[in-house]
């Protein structure tokens, strides 16, 4: 029986791996073989908490489970009343640009920043209203004012300059502009002007395109721009700490598509900014920061396109030499991520069906032995070796059991035996592949 499982985790569960994505809930029900990655976090999570900061690479072939750790990293870091984010590298977005696409994966981020109560994210608004209530009654505790009173419009300035005095003590580039749109944020908050809230949140997550439409409507004269979104995001990570929040952890997968930059200039900036945040961090030059990146080993080790193409990284990067497939080193920043083996694909399979069972309210009659037999049939078919990947196991598997809950007498065997095997890596990753061996 799967423990404490509620019915929306089971429904986020089934449906997303059915649709081949990792569930934005519920992971922790199915983890299986990560303990000791699941260990080494945890340890990471107690330094940042402590105040300093990490930059971890979660490196895995695809189909490895990169996804899947950095949303089991999100349940662990929020027990830990860590604030957290998730983006993926997109062929729009990225870390270096002067065409908009940084501003791009910095929205991205601000759009998904989640807590414990509000895990599928959208908590933006709801950490600034909650650092906004601090705010007021630390003042009216200072003043010695009632928590009544305060919110009477003659008091309107002392808070005001509360909310100013705070953030400029916390934040460093940038912190004037952030706390005077945090200050009209409180001003749509304590009047309830929707209009001015939005347009705050709108500054906050980096969506103003110019200066003249923020100024009009916020009568601010900066945005959050290319140049100085990463400031901006350690100016939140300050702001979540004086919350009482233990750090701020940002996960970004999908990392091969800084790999797939064509122009080898542009895909070199994004390494250089890769190596500012990673000296920043460990240089102790920024405090309580915790920053994933997930990419597969040719966005790690490719001499020409990929981390390993910037010397500066590549130094940083490599392994410790003494680590083996037993005797592993989890404390390093990159951390191998190998698939799962067979006895644990089997026990990941087991608990889908108890899971599936729970969300359908059934009881399909598929026994241990047929799991195994299902198994061995993905396992022996042409190209399994090369290309079957845990995703495309679990995907058959619970199209399957839809099969079965839908047509409780159809021939179990003759459907496992109608399992095809696909290369699932993406087109053009195979191109760019190939062309590297050119």
């Amino acid at each position: 029986m799967i423990n404490n499982i509620k019915p929306k985790e089971a429904t986020s569960i089934i449906n997303s791996l059915t649709g081949g994505v990792v569930p934005k809930v519920g992971v922790q029900h199915i983890t299986v073989g990560r303990s000791e990655e699941v260990d080494a976090a945890i340890t990471t999570l107690e330094e940042v908490k402590n105040g300093h900061s990490v930059v971890k690479f979660w490196i895995g072939d695809f189909g490895s489970g990169k996804s899947f750790m950095l949303h089991l990293l999100n349940t662990v870091a929020m027990k830990q009343k860590f604030v957290v984010a998730n983006a993926d590298f997109t062929p729009d977005n990225r870390l270096y640009s002067n065409d908009g696409k940084s501003v791009i994966l910095y929205s991205a981020i601000m759009d998904n920043i989640a807590i414990q109560t509000k895990p599928e994210g959208g908590a933006l608004p709801t950490l600034l209203e909650k650092w906004i209530e601090q705010v007021i009654s630390k003042t009216a505790e200072d003043n010695k004012i009632s928590l009544v009173d305060i919110r009477n419009d003659q008091y309107r300035d002392l808070i005001r300059n509360s909310i100013m005095k705070t953030v400029n003590e916390i934040t460093e580039v940038g912190g004037f502009d952030f706390g005077s749109v945090i200050v009209k944020y409180y001003d749509g908050y304590i009047t309830n002007d929707e209009s001015l809230r939005r347009n705050s949140l709108k500054w906050l997550k980096g969506e103003y395109k110019t200066k003249t439409e923020a100024r009009q409507d916020l009568g601010i004269r900066e945005i959050i721009n290319d140049s100085n979104y990463y400031d901006m995001l350690k100016n939140f990570c300050k702001l979540f700490v004086n919350m009482g929040y233990s750090g701020f952890m940002i996960n970004l997968d999908e990392a091969i598509n800084l790999y797939k930059i064509s122009t080898s200039a542009v895909r070199e900036k994004n390494y250089e900014k890769i190596l500012s945040i990673y000296n920043d961090c460990f240089q102790g030059k920024v405090s309580n920061l915790f920053i994933n990146f997930a990419g597969t080993k040719e966005f790690l080790e490719n001499e020409r396109r990929g981390l390993f193409s910037y010397q500066a990284l590549k130094s940083r990067l490599q392994s410790n030499k003494f680590e083996t497939l037993e005797i592993r080193d989890y404390a390093q920043p990159v951390i191998k991520l190998y698939p799962l083996n067979h006895n644990e694909i089997f026990v990941l399979l087991k608990k889908l069906k108890l899971i599936f069972d729970f969300n359908y309210k059934a009881e399909l009659n598929i026994t241990d032995e047929e799991i195994s037999f299902f198994m061995e049939e993905m396992f022996n078919k042409p190209g399994a070796s090369e290309f079957l990947t845990p995703r495309e196991v679990i995907r058959d598997f619970l199209n399957i059991l839809n099969i079965i809950r839908q047509n409780p007498e159809v021939d179990k065997k003759r459907l496992f035996g109608e399992i095809e095997i696909s290369d699932e890596r993406p087109n053009d990753l195979v191109l760019l592949d190939n062309i590297e061996e050119l």
